[in-house]
């Protein structure tokens, strides 16, 4: 279904070339950015109160190439289930025109997608991929893209080492929500297997939605839903918004770390949550386009509403009380929780009874 080799190829040849650097200049990058990593340990952890657990993942700043790799890898792994059942489904007459459209066609689409994000990302933790480093059965790793937070900075106009340390800060978060709480990557692992396992996967079925999504893109382009939205089965949509719901937990955690410890340390935190705000809201013709079509603008909705709905839980019950969203699945908000943080509380903080 997928050829990983053109995907590959793809995305290396639509990637966007790097800001211009020396050896020196770039030696002096990676040698900071990776400070400021291990730097930042120590501030999330002293704000969050959370411990990571056995052997942390190493820092690994990488170049695009390498985030395309490491990517297309977690990619193939956690789709395999899903590619193995289509191919059993791909037979008859509707098969074989799925067949015609090829494994080249669609690992070119992927390689794009991932040569447009893969020009913008600045850090990523990967839980489910082993470290280089790794032992046996560890996994996670945490990257920091150099050319894109260069890139950034310098479009920006932003102080490097207070942009590279904000940076730093929210991947951290990641890197210590994924070791402080060891279920956790399974827990996003099997969501995500669940959203899989709700495909249909039908080729007749999938033709179908196909041909809604290709209707439904104008829509799209005005900011209506995405195509994941119009392709996803009724299914696939239940799981999504647990997925949904976790992440915007995970990425709402990060930013209001990140600015809860940014004035402490980053003198200049203030302008580089402007400038990233005003980037963010100015996003116009290509740019703007993808962002619809993937839905990245929705995403960043719903990221805002995990910032208020860790804000409120703070507010209320301290980080302490907070902390409890990480004892098992079962504390974790769901989407409407998200939403009301008061139902979390109530039903993870219930009031004693009377008289106790």
């Amino acid at each position: 279904m997928i050829d990983w080799g053109m995907a590959r190829a793809t995305g290396r040849r639509l990637m966007a070339a790097p800001p211009r650097r020396t050896a020196i200049e770039i030696t002096q990058v990676v040698g900071q950015l990776r400070t400021l990593a291990l730097d930042s340990r120590a501030y999330v952890r002293d704000f969050t109160g959370m411990t990571p657990q056995g052997a942390e993942p190493p820092v690994l700043v990488v170049d695009r190439d390498r985030w395309l790799e490491v990517n297309i890898d977690s990619f193939s792994g956690l789709i395999a289930p899903l590619l193995d059942r289509m191919a059993e489904e791909r037979t008859g007459a509707t098969g074989a025109v799925m067949n015609g459209v090829g494994s080249r066609v669609t690992g070119a689409e992927l390689g794009a997608l991932l040569a447009f994000v893969g020009s913008r990302v600045l850090g990523q933790y990967e839980p489910f991929l082993p470290s280089p480093e790794a032992k046996e059965g560890e996994r996670g790793s945490l990257l920091l893209v150099a050319p894109n937070i260069v890139a950034v900075e310098r479009e920006l106009h932003l102080d490097p080492t207070d942009f590279r340390l904000w940076v730093c800060l929210h991947e951290e978060t990641h890197r210590t929500q994924f070791t402080a709480v060891p279920w956790l990557a399974d827990h996003v692992r099997s969501e995500i297997g669940e959203f899989l396992a709700a495909t249909d996967v039908d080729p007749a079925a999938m033709l179908r939605q196909v041909g809604r999504g290709l209707q439904g893109l104008g829509g799209i382009a005005r900011g209506e839903g995405s195509i994941i939205d119009l392709v996803s089965t009724p299914g696939q949509r239940v799981a999504l918004d647990r997925i949904t719901a976790v992440m915007s937990l995970l990425e709402g955690h990060a930013d209001y770390v990140m600015d809860g410890v940014g004035p402490e340390v980053i003198p200049s935190v203030s302008d580089i949550r402007a400038a990233f705000q005003q980037r963010r809201q100015s996003a116009t013709g290509l740019e703007a386009l993808m962002r619809r079509l993937l839905g990245l603008e929705a995403k960043l909705k719903q990221y805002a509403d995990g910032v208020k709905f860790v804000s409120a839980v703070v507010d209320g019950v301290g980080m302490t009380g907070f902390n409890k969203v990480w004892d098992s699945p079962e504390t974790l908000p769901s989407l409407t929780e998200l939403h009301d943080p008061g139902a979390w509380i109530a039903r993870v903080h219930p009031a004693p009874p009377a008289g106790a």
